[in-house]
């Protein structure tokens, strides 16, 4: 990939790739423009956005606010992919640290100004940080339920990224920053539709680069809007699991065979109790536990009951799609370069 020297005027650049989602990501640059001070901030920031062959192309229906224009490049390319839509941008980008956003999250007030001071005092060692990804109070309540199931410890949720991750943290592209020399240097994002953002995460330990996870840097990120859009989503991540396991051998851990185990556990519970009682109070007791959880994350009865079947569909949606995964690249080793090539967007 092309380098582009970083300019010593702009500290960050914000990069977002898009196709077809020209709503969305006009509350993203609505959220950035109530928070961008530009007498203040017109030196250190930048915001790229790609457009991977949306239709109709974004810039004309795009409204770019006023007071961030000037800061604001919008590129266009065929169709390739979010890491690609990012790449793109990277090349063109000045910042000495890029930081990437989906075009569904929306920045919290004074978030620029907590990005600004944790990058001009970051650790020289520092390569890669992440922030984690919340809900809102206007957000749906599935989009809420889906969110608890996401961030979960009593789901793989759990390890996204929290403070109390069961793994070393990996950046996800939602809300990840990495330093552009770093970036160029590794080529950016692979060709991966799924995982290709802890593709890069990986490899950037592998490199011998240091992560870290900045709770100040929260995200809103509005989450599938259905049970079976999320479905999909979690079912591909459970594929990509595999995909990541061959790229880089020893990460996947016991911890992400659990929604397979369940999904086992689900099917034969039928059988299992007929032969072991117990077994169903102990599927009582999760199912209680969750509900419990739920009410304490969520502080609301109808988001709670939704967080139950919710949870449920990321389990199961991750489990089979790992035991898919272990079956076409594992069993079959099929080709894994451009999985996901037509369903990322679905």
């Amino acid at each position: 990939m092309a380098d582009t020297p970083a300019s010593p005027e702009i500290l960050v650049s914000l990069i977002v790739p898009v196709y077809n989602r020209a709503a969305e990501v006009q509350e993203l640059l609505r959220s950035i423009s109530e928070d961008f001070i530009p007498s203040e901030h017109a030196k250190l920031i930048e915001i790229i956005l790609t457009d991977d062959g949306s239709e109709p192309p974004l810039a004309g229906t795009l409204r770019i606010p006023q007071n961030i224009q000037p800061f604001t490049n919008l590129l266009r390319q065929e169709n390739a992919g979010p890491g690609a839509a990012r790449n793109r941008a990277a090349e063109s980008a000045r910042g000495s640290w890029l930081l990437f956003l989906d075009s569904d999250c929306e920045l919290p007030s004074g978030f620029l100004n907590r990005l600004i001071a944790q990058l001009q005092h970051a650790d020289p060692q520092l390569s890669l940080f992440g922030g984690p990804d919340r809900d809102r109070a206007d957000f749906t309540l599935i989009q809420k339920a889906i969110n608890y199931a996401m961030t979960s410890p009593l789901t793989t949720g759990g390890i996204r990224g929290g403070s109390k991750a069961l793994d070393r943290f990996y950046p996800r592209s939602f809300n990840m920053g990495i330093r552009k020399d770093t970036f160029v240097a590794l080529g950016g994002f692979s060709a991966l539709r799924f995982g290709e953002d802890l593709d890069l995460s990986m490899r950037v330990l592998e490199a011998g680069g240091q992560s870290a996870l900045i709770p100040d840097l929260a995200v809103y990120h509005r989450r599938r809007t259905t049970l079976r859009a999320f479905f999909r989503q979690v079912f591909n991540s459970g594929m990509a699991r595999v995909v990541l396991e061959k790229r880089h051998p020893g990460s996947l851990k016991a911890v992400h065979l659990l929604p397979s185990f369940f999904v086992i556990g689900l099917t034969l519970l039928p059988l299992i109790t007929l032969y072991f009682p117990a077994a169903f109070f102990g599927f009582l007791f999760f199912l209680f536990m969750l509900l419990f959880h739920a009410m304490r994350t969520t502080a609301s009865l109808r988001v709670s009951l939704l967080s139950v079947p919710a949870s449920f569909v990321q389990l199961s949606g991750y489990g089979l799609g790992l035991m898919k995964g272990l079956y076409k690249f594992r069993l079959r080793n099929e080709p894994v370069t451009f999985s996901f090539e037509k369903n990322f967007y679905q």
